[in-house]
């Protein structure tokens, strides 16, 4: 078993990175061993997992930032079940491109962080921050697979074919394992007319990279926030829409990997 890494990013906010990672995540570890990784320093993906909003009292000197400046994630993994594991984050996570200056870590370290664990899951699940930092250039620099998020909106769209740049340069700067999974569209508005013209668009540019899946925003799915994965009476509702993506997903990372793979082989 060594554990598929895959990253949701965009260069913008609002789009659903957290909760789609955080859902993502929790479905695969109903039956999969799956790891959490927050490297995005607000911790939304901490909150969301583990109820714990004082981020920075209850995992000061515990988190993401700590495991890469020590290049091993293993003693910062945080169990919310025995299948579903988290590395937090909190605010001090914003000084990691210092950190990183002062002691020379190259696109390299999260990598090397990562390695000691890869045999212990089957996914690496990775939040990243709406930007394109040096959280992000690392998140893409360990990862198998990408998913990019867009919430249908034109300032989202003009951040795909940029965030996709960094994707293929952090392939050919080290990673070429790297592979794009897939564009999930997650509409803030079912109800928008212009959502039919965006799905037109997307596969006129980006051909067979939409997810067939599409993500409609629901009220119980917001809540998630509030009510968390446990004892939430609305849970099923909740993930509804994110059912066949996981499926979806599970399916073009093994056939990306088995791509690879097969590459390797005839090479």
């Amino acid at each position: 078993m060594v554990a598929k890494v895959i990253t949701f990013g965009i260069s913008k906010g609002g789009c659903s990175k957290t909760t789609s990672s955080g859902i993502t995540a929790y479905l695969l570890s109903q039956e999969h061993k799956v790891l959490c990784l927050d490297m995005d320093g607000q911790g939304n993906l901490t909150s969301f997992l583990t109820g714990e909003f004082d981020i920075c009292g209850v995992y000061e000197g515990k988190t993401t930032l700590e495991a890469i400046m020590d290049e091993d994630v293993s003693s910062y993994i945080v169990q919310i079940t025995d299948n579903l594991h988290l590395v937090p984050s909190n605010d001090y996570l914003a000084s990691l491109p210092r950190r990183m200056f002062e002691e020379k870590k190259g696109t390299s370290a999260l990598s090397k962080a990562l390695a000691p664990v890869l045999n212990q899951y089957d996914y690496i699940i990775i939040d990243t921050p709406p930007a394109l930092s040096e959280h992000t250039i690392l998140s893409l620099s360990a990862s198998d697979s990408v998913v990019v998020m867009f919430d249908g909106s034109q300032f989202c769209y003009y951040a795909i074919d940029k965030f996709l740049e960094i994707c293929e340069a952090a392939k050919q700067k080290g990673n070429s394992k790297l592979s794009v999974a897939g564009i999930l569209f997650s509409l803030i508005d079912i109800r928008a007319k212009e959502n039919k013209d965006m799905i037109e668009v997307i596969d006129e540019e980006y051909s067979t990279l939409r997810f067939n899946t599409i993500i409609r925003r629901k009220a119980t799915t917001r809540r998630l926030g509030i009510y968390g994965f446990f004892d939430n009476p609305e849970l099923k509702d909740a993930l509804e829409n994110y059912i066949p993506f996981v499926k979806e997903l599970k399916e073009r990372v093994a056939k990306g990997q088995n791509s690879k793979e097969e590459t390797t082989s005839r090479a």
